[in-house]
């Protein structure tokens, strides 16, 4: 039997292999007894497992020769229980592979790693490792193997943890992310494998590591951090990693890259990440007709999927008809910026209103063209494009390393631009890129020309229905006046309501309300219409009905279909209004010591329904009465019941002692807290009699 070499000494130094099996794993897999020979060559410790691997029980064999473990054989000369331990003495340290006899008489190979422990009171006593050398063979091939496959495999290999973290993967993995091992240790999978496919990957690895499915040849197209400018195509295979040799439940996984073979499946993801993004535009860019939130909906869908940065500029025309001078300076609104980078990205995109351009810039560029350019962020782009040094240097600083300039042109208009951003951490853009960001530009121009041109419409009809409401309304010592209103929301246009009070001969007041159903210019037109009709049927002196008939013979050859008023004739002489109605809300009437009434026995049928006559009633007004005439904007919203409105209404009149103006104002300000959303008015009429048997304090105007 041949010396020990050096390495199989303890205390050599050995540097680690990539795998390392822990002690109480290799035991568990081999069977080890530990057995003690004094120097007279007897058994004089025997632990549980020499009976599990010789099956002498330690009572049988305690105080007996060595010699009865092993056959008659002898080992270079002399008996093997003498061998072992003059080995062990001579060497302090000896292994040997060893004809070792059973209990049962069975013979087997065994190998003993033997040397000398000396006790407190100087005898010496040499110490027996022994394992069945054929567990012991399996176990060490196994593990030579793992360690051999760790090193010098090319593809890559892993153990995952339950929770998917990095346990142990050979350096092929690593340089797959482009990151060291040491820096997988102990992190997700999620950090180094980023996918786009909505967490499909990271489901499938949990159904291996919680259900025990096995994975095997998959495609997977990834990203990872080590590597963010290229997009790879691994074929994964993951399996349940088991207790079989002790070590701790996870996945194990084998991946190769196959970049190169499925490039046509790297184009088509790239492909599909394209429609979605545009999907997601087509939703998203244009849900309301306000420029700005139709710009800030551009810059929220694009980042952080397409780019890290991405601003809106609208052109400043000086007027209608300029068009874009590449010899003059452009001037451009900035209103809507967003940037998933730190500052100072984010001081770059923001803080800004307006931008000026210098002749000859890439904005120029880009508008003169209609086409989508794309330009680095080096020093010709700032010295031709960023006419502030201090804006050049957050362009610098801010990590940004190239720009996708894209025109907003809609309807032949040049509406503005916008502009996407990417770090150094990302790929340049694409040919396939600039495709995208012209369609995304082409969708948000036109969104925006649609918002411009209902903007327009919108300051139109505004400006008609203000020009055709009265400035001032007639003034009359029988009568106070305050009144109110407030146009609808910009999401429901300009309405029809209008209101009016005259003066009529005899000292008499007439007030007027109305409701053209519509909205925009037509509404206003038609509520034009009605209102210098009404004015001028009111100064013949007809009965309110005979008026309101009137009126509806005009609404019907005018064409207009279908709208409300509430005509209420007053003569102070008498203390008499005389009402009519023609599908208007009631008015109510607030007396003098706070009851409200409502004057609802004449609801006649709207304005351009024709062939039902109208009625009149009369109602006595005493002094300090008043009148409540209004439109349904406030007391009805989406949502709210009108009763609750009408309500509401009653309850703010009756509470109404101060003047009428503050009254009006608290009206408006309980009942439409957050503006109309639809137009709104009330005329509020207090009555003031000369009659001294008529008069009630406790009131003022």
């Amino acid at each position: 039997m041949s010396s020990p070499r050096p390495e199989d000494r303890p205390g050599d130094d050995q540097p680690p292999g990539p795998l390392r099996s822990e002690p109480g794993t290799l035991l568990e897999q081999v069977a080890v007894a530990v057995l003690g020979i004094d120097e007279d060559g007897r058994i004089c410790y025997w632990g549980p497992g020499a009976q599990r691997l010789f099956g002498h029980r330690a009572q049988d064999v305690l105080a007996r020769p060595a010699s009865v473990l092993f056959p008659a054989a002898p080992l270079d000369g002399a008996g093997a229980a003498e061998r072992l331990a003059e080995r062990g003495r001579a060497l302090g340290y000896w292994r040997a592979r060893v004809p070792t006899l059973h209990r049962d008489g069975r013979v087997f190979d065994c190998g003993f790693r033997v040397f000398p422990v000396t006790g407190a009171g100087g005898r010496s006593v040499i110490l027996g490792l022994a394992s069945e050398s054929e567990g012991l063979d399996r176990v060490k091939t196994n593990l030579a193997f793992v360690d051999a496959l760790f090193a010098t495999c090319p593809i890559g290999l892993v153990m995952l943890d339950e929770d998917l973290r990095y346990v142990h993967l050979n350096q092929a993995l690593a340089d797959m992310d482009g990151a060291p091992i040491e820096d997988h240790i102990g992190r997700t999978t999620a950090e180094f494998m980023i996918t786009s496919d909505g967490g499909a990957f990271e489901r499938l690895l949990r159904s291996v590591a919680e259900e025990g499915r096995t994975v095997v040849s998959t495609p997977v197209v990834l990203r990872t951090p080590g590597r963010p400018d290229l997009e790879q195509v691994r074929s994964v295979s993951f399996f349940p990693l088991s207790r079989a040799v002790g070590s701790l439940p996870g996945v194990g996984g084998l991946l190769v890259d196959v970049t190169d073979r499925e490039q046509a499946l790297v184009e088509a993801a790239a492909g599909r990440q394209r429609l979605a993004l545009l999907d997601r535009a087509a939703a998203g860019i244009g849900t309301t007709l306000d420029v700005r939130v139709t710009a800030r909906e551009l810059v929220e869908t694009v980042v952080p999927e397409f780019c890290d940065a991405s601003v809106v500029e609208v052109v400043e025309w000086k007027d209608e008809n300029e068009v874009l001078d590449p010899e003059s300076a452009l001037v451009t609104r900035r209103i809507a910026a967003v940037t998933s980078l730190p500052p100072p990205a984010a001081e770059l995109v923001g803080g800004l209103e307006l931008v000026t351009y210098p002749p000859g810039s890439n904005i120029h560029r880009a508008l003169a063209t209609g086409r989508p350019v794309c330009v680095p962020v080096n020093d010709d782009f700032l010295a031709r494009t960023v006419l502030h040094r201090s804006r050049a240097r957050l362009l610098v600083e801010s990590g940004l390393t190239s720009l996708l300039i894209a025109p907003l042109i809609a309807r032949g208009t040049v509406q503005g631009i916008t502009m996407f951003g990417r770090s150094g951490d990302r790929p340049d853009f694409t040919g396939e890129d600039l495709s995208l960001a012209g369609e995304l530009a082409s969708r948000a121009a036109l969104c925006l020309d649609n918002a411009r041109l209902y903007s327009q419409v919108q300051d139109i009809a505004l400006t008609l229905q203000r020009a055709l409401l009265p400035t001032a309304l007639a003034s009359s010592p029988s009568v106070r006046v305050a009144h109110r209103y407030l146009p609808g929301s910009r999401v429901t246009e300009v309405g029809g309501d209008w209101y009016d009070v005259l003066d009529l001969p005899g000292g008499r007041v007439a007030l007027v309300v109305g409701d053209v159903m519509g909205h925009g210019v037509p509404a206003a037109a038609a509520m034009g219409r009605l209102r210098i009709t009404t004015k001028a049927l009111a100064r013949q002196n007809l009965e309110p009905d005979s008026l309101l008939a009137e009126l509806d013979a005009c609404a019907q050859e005018a064409g207009i279909a279908y709208a409300t008023c509430l005509y209420i004739r007053y003569d102070p002489a008498t203390g008499l209004a005389r009402v009519a109605n023609a599908g208007h809300l009631p008015p109510l009437l607030r007396r003098a010591d706070g009851t409200v009434e409502s004057v609802d026995e004449i609801l006649g049928v709207p304005l351009g329904v024709g062939g039902v006559p109208f009625r009149t009633t009369g109602i006595e007004l005493r002094d300090g009465d008043t009148l409540a005439l209004y439109t349904d904007g406030l007391v009805e919203a989406r949502g709210v019941d009108i009763d609750r409105g009408m309500t509401a209404l009653r309850e703010r009149l009756a509470a109404a002692d101060g003047s009428l103006e503050s009254a009006a104002d608290d009206v408006l300000a309980r009942l439409l807290p957050e503006g109309p959303t639809d137009d709104a008015v009330i005329v509020l009429a207090r009555i003031r009699r000369t009659d001294p048997d008529s008069t009630a304090p406790g009131h003022q105007d």
